[in-house]
């Protein structure tokens, strides 16, 4: 990741999802830092862009709250228009088409999900650089390159919704612990036909993790 200006803020962190039958998972450290100064300790880095569809966000926070704000706009005039919710690869495409046609300016990575009648649950990433990926899990921000082998071991196909959950509050835990530019709290999101499930996961519950 390119170095950052002075006083910039900087969401260095662990992002995740991960789609189960039915519906996705998504989770989130809570940690917003400028430079080496931890600015935030509560941040909501999961990010609504319409009633079913969620955005994490890592990267410069100016970039991507801006980048999540248009996307927004944009979902909001297309269920105007056509009457129904847009899928979570329209939404995707948005975000894509933003980052990539932006690369030079923008300081951001993005991952995707939600739920849609057409596809059901579904996890798109957006990498630095503008491309658009779909995954059954994604892993992005500093934190995730602590955890790869961890989730590349841990994860299987057709996980329940509740094994789901429990691999990410896994997961984002094993990246604070390891990641100085991740902490905080982690916020998970269900997102499924019958709407969203917001979760938080304190500091003293945090899963525990070998530290010897």
């Amino acid at each position: 990741m390119a170095a950052l200006k002075p006083g910039e803020v900087d969401l260095g962190t662990t992002i995740m999802a991960v789609s189960f039958d039915g519906g996705v998972v998504i989770g989130a450290d809570s940690r917003t830092s400028t430079g080496t100064y931890v600015a935030n300790r509560v941040t909501d880095k999961l990010t609504k862009v319409d009633e079913r569809i969620y955005c994490c966000r890592s990267g410069s926070a100016a970039d991507t709250q801006a980048v999540a704000d248009i996307v927004k706009y944009h979902l909001d005039l297309y269920s105007a228009e056509h009457g129904e919710m847009p899928t979570v690869k329209v939404a995707s495409s948005l975000f894509q088409e933003l980052c990539y046609h932006n690369k030079n300016n923008l300081m951001a990575s993005i991952i995707v999900a939600g739920w849609d009648k057409q596809n059901g649950g579904s996890v798109y990433e957006v990498p630095l650089g503008g491309s658009l990926h779909k995954r059954d899990f994604s892993i992005a921000g500093s934190g995730s390159s602590y955890i790869y082998g961890y989730c590349d071991k841990v994860f299987r196909p057709n996980m329940s919704k509740e094994e789901c959950i429990e691999f990410v509050k896994n997961s984002v835990g094993l990246a604070i612990t390891r990641d100085g530019s991740s902490g905080g709290v982690i916020r998970i999101a269900v997102i499924t036909e019958d709407g969203v499930e917001r979760q938080v996961v304190y500091g003293n519950q945090l899963p525990l993790q070998y530290t010897g």
